[in-house]
């Protein structure tokens, strides 16, 4: 089974967004070291502990900091986007990069509404039924990273463009969702798929959604055969306790996250065991942690097995939830690192 990584490159209060970075960096190292497949970095905007707003930029400093993983984005949120730009964007990782870049695209805003009108209008380029329009951004990004480029009329001409001049090769493209839409849309275009079990799924609902799209998958010139893995958030440690300790902290700010509480940075761990679980949250707070893989070495390794088995997929994209404890030099995420050596030991 192969093991990859999804970086949302939290925040913890103790670190500037430098400090968060270089704690990524770091992260993204031991990585490459340990063998995981591949290293995907997410879109959210105006997340005071999520400091993952551009994927390609944080692609290109992980790229450039590694040596053999492939690196892309879980995902950009196509309707924020012209279709060009992303193009653009891959087709120069991909270049720079060669056989190294994944281009997982994805149809929610990532944010708030305040902050998804000022990246769709405020800086223009994106059209108001930008959602409604997304199987065609969809093809037009496969068509402007082609080689070939894509023709386009104008004032009686045709006018062909490139996403990138001369491409050799093409960033793979994945299909993200946490809806049958998204499983539906990939298999009718013959894409690579996930579905973002890591928030969005119970065990019904994941296996319902990798079920619909490998029922309905259409071979493409992209794709023979259906391709997807499974995501999932984890807190691994020498003993159970200690990953249930340092996974406090991201399972509060899920909390207000899901109830529609003021967000913050992440607290440290000694911070949020201070903190008081209303009685009517506790559940959610429950439920939470028992959908993630928080435990031992040994036990995570046979659920991730256990997982893989159940869904029939041969690789798991793990979100290391980890946090720190105060003191702990804020470049750095040692609870975070240590789950993947565990994972990978």
């Amino acid at each position: 089974m192969k093991l990859s990584v999804l970086d949302l490159v939290p925040v913890r209060k103790d670190q500037s967004s430098a400090d968060a970075l270089a704690a990524t960096l770091s992260l993204a190292k031991v990585a490459d070291e340990l063998g995981f497949e591949r290293y995907w970095l997410a879109e959210h905007h105006n997340m005071p502990a999520v400091g993952s707003t551009n994927p390609p930029v944080l692609i290109s400093l992980v790229a450039g900091a590694t040596e053999r993983i492939r690196v892309g984005s879980g995902g950009v949120m196509l309707p924020n986007h012209a279709p060009l730009v992303v193009a653009e964007q891959f087709s120069l990782l991909e270049a720079a990069f060669p056989g190294r870049i994944d281009l997982g695209i994805g149809r929610a805003p990532g944010t708030d509404p305040v902050t998804s009108w000022a990246l769709r209008h405020g800086a223009g380029g994106v059209t108001d039924d930008a959602v409604n329009r997304f199987p065609e951004y969809l093809d037009n990004i496969v068509a402007m990273m082609a080689p070939e480029g894509v023709g386009l009329m104008a004032g009686g001409r045709q006018h062909v463009l490139h996403a990138t001049p001369a491409a050799a090769s093409v960033a793979e493209l994945w299909l993200l969702g946490s809806s049958d839409y998204s499983a539906r849309l990939a298999a009718e275009k013959g894409l690579a798929y996930v579905f973002a079990h890591h928030f969005a799924g119970n065990a019904t609902d994941t296996k319902a959604m990798i079920e619909l799209y490998r029922s309905r998958f259409q071979p493409s010139e992209l794709l023979s055969e259906p391709k997807t893995f499974l995501t999932v958030n984890a807190s691994v440690a020498e003993t159970a306790e200690e990953a249930d300790r340092r996974a406090l902290p991201q399972l509060l700010t899920m909390l207000k996250l899901r109830t529609g509480q003021p967000l913050t940075a992440q607290p440290s761990i000694d911070e949020a065991e201070k903190t008081e679980i209303p009685e009517a949250h506790q559940g959610l707070v429950d439920t939470m942690r028992g959908r993630w893989i928080i435990g031992s070495a040994a036990y995570a390794k046979a659920r991730l097995a256990g997982m893989a088995d159940e869904y029939g997929v041969d690789e798991v994209m793990v979100n290391p939830v980890g946090s720190a404890y105060e003191g702990t030099d804020p470049r750095t995420a040692p609870a975070r690192e240590e789950t993947l050596r565990l994972l990978a030991g």
